[in-house]
């Protein structure tokens, strides 16, 4: 699963570790899936928009 969160993280400059507190998750649930290598559920892929002020569209919508 493709997905922006990686880009959207750095921009807001924040770390891995700094994101996974806000959200609630550890940071290698979220290197997992700024890969594409973890499915997050829809609560925590809401955390993440919210922590990185974006929304689910722009973090998450496959754009080919």
């Amino acid at each position: 699963m493709k997905n922006n969160v990686k880009i959207a993280r750095i921009k807001a400059s924040l770390k891995q570790e700094q994101l996974a507190s806000r959200t609630g998750v550890t940071r290698q649930t979220i290197g997992l899936i700024e890969k594409g290598n973890y499915n997050p559920s829809l609560q925590l892929c809401v955390a993440i928009a919210k922590a990185l002020n974006k929304t689910l569209d722009d973090l998450f919508w496959e754009v080919e």
